[in-house]
């Protein structure tokens, strides 16, 4: 099973889930895709308020599907099209999305589940999540649109943090240093995500659409920029012994020599 994202809609509020069960709801290239699909469609529905954004299992997102990167990500054109293809057009519509959107974050929110959370209006989290993007160890760097994402949503420090020294936050640090809106204890996020949004979806919804395009227009300019100075030589580490050895030694499941 490559994993899903599904959507179910409940009067004004549409609930998205990412499931792939067994790998803590890792983002597959099929996914990516119906990320992208599922966030269109909400779009186009004039009737949603809200939008609930969760992970399956107690779990948010612990990051790309691993076992698939021996298949695309040691040549060039291949990663690229991964990154500004699927990725970013997943990250891009839920951006693009004017409804409001709640990120319900339990367990792991790492890597992927980082970038998805960083495009989230609020995030309201458990006290046992944490948050980090620590693929350093697996022998490459971010993307840029997608640093520039999470630099936006998390900070200079803390990005820089998760992306030099691979450090994973608590959910208490995450929301210290801006990134979370509100802990709460573990059983009580689906709870208050669910709250919120209903709270939220008593309030003028074109006034929240256009507020969304303002904060969009407004933090458009850093991604822009972004890919304009640096994403024609972002992928020349594709065939790197450094990125084959990171990603090879998770799969064979040993340390990395690099």
């Amino acid at each position: 099973m490559r994993g899903q994202v599904r959507l179910a809609i409940a009067g004004s509020i549409a609930r998205v889930t990412l499931s792939h069960p067994g790998k803590l709801n890792a983002m597959s290239r099929v996914m990516w895709r119906e990320l992208r699909e599922v966030f269109e469609c909400i779009q186009q529905d004039a009737a949603l308020r809200c939008v609930v954004l969760a992970g399956e299992g107690g779990n948010f997102c612990a990051g790309g599907d691993i076992s698939e990167y021996a298949d695309f990500r040691f040549e060039e054109a291949s990663l690229r099209h991964f990154h500004d293809e699927l990725v970013w057009g997943g990250l891009q519509a839920v951006l693009d999305c004017d409804v409001p959107i709640v990120a319900q974050i339990e367990g792991a929110c790492l890597g992927a589940g980082l970038e998805i959370a960083s495009c989230c209006d609020l995030r309201l989290a458990g006290a046992s999540a944490r948050f980090g993007a620590p693929i350093a160890k697996l022998g490459f760097p971010m993307a840029p649109r997608e640093m520039a994402l999470v630099m936006c949503a998390a900070g200079e420090l803390s990005a820089r943090e998760m992306l030099l020294a691979a450090a994973v936050l608590d959910a208490a640090t995450a929301t210290q240093r801006g990134f979370l809106n509100r802990v709460l204890s573990d059983h009580e996020v689906v709870t208050e995500a669910v709250a919120t949004a209903e709270r939220m979806c008593r309030l003028a919804p074109q006034a929240a659409r256009l507020n969304k395009q303002s904060f969009w227009a407004l933090a458009h300019i850093q991604l822009a920029q972004a890919a304009t100075d640096l994403i024609a030589d972002a992928y020349r580490y594709a065939a790197s012994t450094e990125h084959r050895e990171g990603v090879m030694a998770f799969v064979e499941k040993r340390l990395p020599q690099f």
